[in-house]
């Protein structure tokens, strides 16, 4: 049984290194003067799954590397184990919102020159920003709430519910084969699933970084569209909880 103490420390290490890695590798396709500019999908979730692979490595021996609310929901309602819930719920958060920091310093240039010159000809060009909210958090392709909110439910599903499974699987947990598996996982689910919001499918991973989206002070950042936060949270938790429900019936 993991301690407190270490529950708390492991989710906001392991969370920070996740939300640095992915964050990262947004920002490296999305900003200019990133050398990765513009190279794509495929890069991002794979990036977002070696994130995956690195934080829940280096947090599996304090807290078991959840560092995903709706995978800390599903668990507790397979297993009817609560007390711990919202611990590694607050370290989840500070990581998301920890790793978002330490993103945003790794292209602190790039961010503070977050603007692309048009092709007008002269010396003064034209100046148009550069998105920057896409590189913390998940903005739909196509803006519906119902259709948004199920994509990230079912998402979800097919995350935590493979993460409850591989549990059964004797030896997957000893080996350390059980974390590669689930970073391989969040690699499918970009490529497959991802297209439609982005996949969240992390109410911490979303909101954390959202939130210092709004404080940090990036020249032209845009919008942090708060209208549509709800969803990344509300979609991934249904998910988590729905994955916990059905492992706990079928298993």
């Amino acid at each position: 049984m993991y301690s407190n103490g270490d529950i708390f420390v492991g989710e906001v290490i392991g969370t920070a290194i996740l939300i640095l890695f992915g964050a990262g590798v947004c920002a490296a396709v999305t900003l200019s003067h990133s050398k990765a500019k513009a190279s794509g999908w495929v890069v991002i979730a794979f990036g977002w799954g070696f994130g995956v692979l690195a934080g829940a490595y280096t947090a599996g021996p304090l807290s078991g590397g959840h560092l995903n609310p709706a995978v800390t929901l599903g668990i507790a309602i397979d297993t009817g184990e609560w007390d711990k819930t919202w611990i590694y719920v607050l370290g989840q958060m500070v990581g998301a919102m920890l790793g978002a920091v330490l993103a945003y310093l790794v292209y602190l240039a790039q961010f503070n020159a977050n603007v692309t010159r048009g092709a007008k000809g002269d010396s003064e060009g034209v100046h148009v920003p550069t998105p920057t909210l896409g590189i913390f958090s998940t903005i739909p392709e196509i803006r519906n709430p119902v259709a948004n909110i199920i994509t990230e439910v079912i998402a979800t599903v097919a995350l935590v519910l493979p993460i409850l499974a591989f549990g059964l699987t004797k030896g997957l947990g000893e080996s350390g084969t059980q974390t590669l598996i689930v970073a391989f996982l969040v690699v499918g689910i970009g490529l497959s699933l991802g297209g439609p919001t982005g996949y969240a499918i992390n109410p911490a991973r979303d909101l954390g970084p959202r939130i210092v989206h709004t404080f940090l002070p990036i020249p032209n950042k845009g919008t942090s569209d708060w209208s549509y936060a709800w969803i990344p949270v509300a979609g991934p938790l249904i998910g988590g909880a729905l994955a916990g429900l059905i492992y706990n019936a079928a298993f």
